[in-house]
């Protein structure tokens, strides 16, 4: 099955200005301010996108992204209008904000490698002494990162210096503070239904013309979010055992183990169909544990000709 995978598009929609192609999603921009937004197959660690794709791993964050976007919606207004396929979220056009909302309830991942090194304070904010990977923090830790100036890397960055560079304005930025707590809040307690705790997780905004803060891109999937399973989390802990993570961490970790960081001179390991084929299990495990549901695969016949049918149909009924 891995050769039916979206690994990039090419499409003409009507009334179509621009495309913007990050390292998973292609976004068409259209008049009268849409937004289509592909999740293609695209795997991405390190900042680099490895060389193939992984079947489903697109509608997995697409459908994981919509369904959460509206179980978050009554407490925080968000980007989208529809879902017109799998792969697929059509919503309103923003302005972003040049910033990621990362927050963490754990000592996990970039803060646990931070603190390994001797670091006491993250983004200017204290972490306690006598910590242990993957402990909870007291209360939730606000880490902001934005693009570095050179490359594709995210940089963190303290309250202090978004507000003194300028880059988000103090009003909205209190906004974007009150949106992640309630966002990871909630996150927290779908979680917990599940049997998962919600360790890390970012968030993205951008403001509508009318100056409405909303919530774009991805929320919760395991792309963007980092899960543990709750069953046994405190007796691994006590014996210093690693945890048992729901993430993309598993295949960072497998890029580790093959001698691969994403720093210069370094190769990607070669992905057997085999180990495709086992990322995009793991996927659908993820999809299934986050959302309580059962995966329903898509038709991945011809995964473009679907997709522009759909959207087309769409954008037909809109007049």
């Amino acid at each position: 099955m891995s050769s039916n995978t979206i690994i990039s598009t090419d499409f003409a929609f009507p009334g179509q200005k621009k495309i913007y192609k990050g390292k998973v999603r292609e976004v068409y921009t259209l008049e009268n301010d849409l937004l289509v937004m592909i999740a293609t197959d695209r795997l991405s660690a390190f900042d680099v996108v490895m060389p193939r794709g992984i079947p489903y791993k697109g509608q997995i964050l697409n459908q994981i992204a919509t369904k959460m976007m509206a179980d978050t919606s009554d407490i925080v207004p968000n980007w989208l209008l529809a879902t017109p396929d799998p792969n697929v979220a059509v919503g309103h056009a923003c302005d972003p904000f040049k910033v990621e909302m990362v927050i963490r309830g754990y000592l996990s991942g970039h803060a646990a490698r931070e603190y390994k090194s001797g670091k006491r304070t993250i983004c200017g904010l204290p972490m306690p002494e006598v910590m242990k990977e993957n402990d909870k923090f007291p209360e939730p830790l606000i880490t902001p990162a934005t693009k570095a100036e050179k490359g594709d890397h995210d940089e963190d960055i303290s309250r202090e210096d978004i507000l003194k560079r300028g880059i988000v304005s103090e009003d909205d930025y209190e906004v974007l503070e009150k949106y992640t707590r309630a966002l990871f809040q909630r996150g927290t307690e779908i979680a917990a239904e599940r049997g998962l705790i919600l360790v890390d997780t970012k968030y993205e905004f951008g403001k509508r013309k009318d100056g409405t803060i909303v919530l774009i891109d991805e929320i919760h999937t395991p792309d963007s979010s980092r899960y543990f399973y709750s069953e046994g989390y405190q007796k691994r802990q006590d014996n210093n055992e690693p945890q048992k993570q729901l993430s993309k961490e598993f295949v960072r970790q497998w890029l580790i183990q093959n001698g691969f960081q994403g720093l210069e001179g370094q190769q990607v390991p070669e992905m057997t169909d085999e180990y495709i084929n086992s990322v995009s299990e793991r996927y659908i495990e993820l999809y299934e544990n986050i959302t309580g549901e059962h995966f329903e695969a898509a038709d991945i016949s011809n995964i473009n000709q679907r997709i522009e049918k759909n959207v087309l149909a769409y954008l037909g009924k809109l007049g």
